[in-house]
């Protein structure tokens, strides 16, 4: 049984891109699907969709059976949310965060007080139930956020980035929690994120949506096995050495795929650049006029806006090639000394079998990297810490 069913779900905020594109699919009861993408891949505009939030310019949904422009009073008590931002009132305690929710949701005293109980039981947050929130830790307030979602008896979760900006060992615990309630509470789960582990453990099926289109929709596995054979990752220290070594690969019958990304110096090398000249950074951003918040920009434009300023920081991006092919253990020598007769410097290589990064990267042509993250988000970091400390974020 679908508790969650999307028709042709149409999303723009500009007549010339649209944030969704016409995706439909479906969501079995008790399943956790994750949504897997970047940044403005029309992952957020999805669930405040699906959550009434927004309205669509065209098509439709259902939610535990209730049409989400007919019916939104019922879609929003069949469904908990857990927003991407913090919501948590700080100034009060995790308990009374949870009694003013229970309230807004008609709930009577007897019911508020049981509900609480259980989900603050189900957290683990019970001996810290009556401590201010401003006292919690990041993982503490999500897992409040979680419990505050779950209080009124939902079919549906919305986790919109739950785990994002966690520690490691934070985000693993989020992991365990969201799982438990799936298992126990059998509630259906729909999770966006930008973490490709954190899709491969927690969810039955991936739906991985770039530029407001769903690319694929599969299992994990399956999604894996799509790239048969290994993959030998080859690094670079000078770029110019990739667009001379890989049409020498591309001759290749034993390479079936080659794929150009960037190492990760990214974001190291913009760091040292908004140190050294913040007006410069601001002018930058303020002049890309294509990139807005919650809409689709044209494919490329942040990465070639980094690398095009990218000098200024004195340092170039390193790259590398991932290559898919068959027996990548015996064809490493044969690769090595195809770099050695072209004179083609490699400073490291590695194999292993394929994963949901690589998958990522086979069906949009691009690597999702929240960590590093895109140009525009670091340069609105750098604004932020500014304005906290009370600097000018330019002259």
């Amino acid at each position: 049984m679908d508790t969650i069913e999307v028709k042709e779900l149409t999303k723009f905020f500009d007549k010339d891109v649209k944030a969704v594109d016409g995706i439909s699919f479906s969501v079995q009861e008790g399943e956790i699907l994750g949504f897997l993408g970047p940044n403005g891949a029309g992952k957020t505009t999805t669930l405040n969709m699906l959550s009434t939030l927004l309205r669509p310019n065209g098509g439709t949904a259902t939610i535990n059976g209730h049409d989400i422009l007919t019916e939104p009073d019922a879609v929003r008590r069949s469904i908990g949310y857990v927003f991407q931002d913090p919501t948590l009132d700080i100034e009060l305690t995790g308990r009374e965060n949870l009694d003013f929710h229970g309230r807004l949701y008609g709930l009577d005293r007897n019911t508020r007080q049981q509900r609480i109980k259980e989900v603050l039981e189900l957290v683990q947050l019970t001996d810290r139930a009556d401590n201010f929130v401003k006292t919690y830790s990041g993982g503490m307030k999500r897992r409040l956020e979680i419990a505050r979602g779950l209080l009124h008896y939902p079919k549906v979760l919305f986790l919109d980035e739950p785990t994002l900006g966690l520690d490691p060992q934070t985000r693993r615990s989020i992991w365990e929690h969201i799982l438990r309630l799936n298992q126990e509470k059998k509630v259906t789960v729909i999770l966006t994120t930008h973490y490709t582990e954190e899709a491969d453990y927690l969810c039955k099926r991936i739906l991985i949506i770039d530029f407001g289109k769903v690319v694929v929709l599969d299992t994990p596995n399956k999604l894996k096995e799509r790239l048969q054979g290994d993959v030998v990752s080859l690094t670079f220290k000078d770029t110019a050495a990739i667009e001379k070594f890989r049409p020498l690969l591309e001759k290749k019958e034993w390479i079936h795929k080659i794929n150009v990304v960037a190492s990760g110096n990214n974001y190291a090398a913009m760091s040292r650049m908004m140190q050294t000249s913040p007006q410069m950074v601001n002018s930058m951003v303020d002049n890309e006029k294509t990139i807005q918040e919650e809409t689709s920009p044209p494919k490329d434009t942040e990465q070639a806006v980094f690398e095009k300023n990218i000098q200024f920081s004195g340092e170039q991006c390193s790259k590398c090639l991932n290559l898919l092919l068959d027996n990548g253990g015996h064809r490493i020598p044969e690769i090595v000394k195809l770099a050695e007769e072209a004179k083609v410097i490699l400073e490291s290589v590695e194999l292993r079998k394929p994963t949901l990064d690589d998958v990522f990267l086979s069906v949009t042509g691009r690597n999702i990297r929240e960590e590093e993250g895109s140009f525009i988000d670091m340069v609105r970091r750098h604004r932020i810490m500014r304005q906290a400390r009370g600097k000018p974020t330019r002259n």
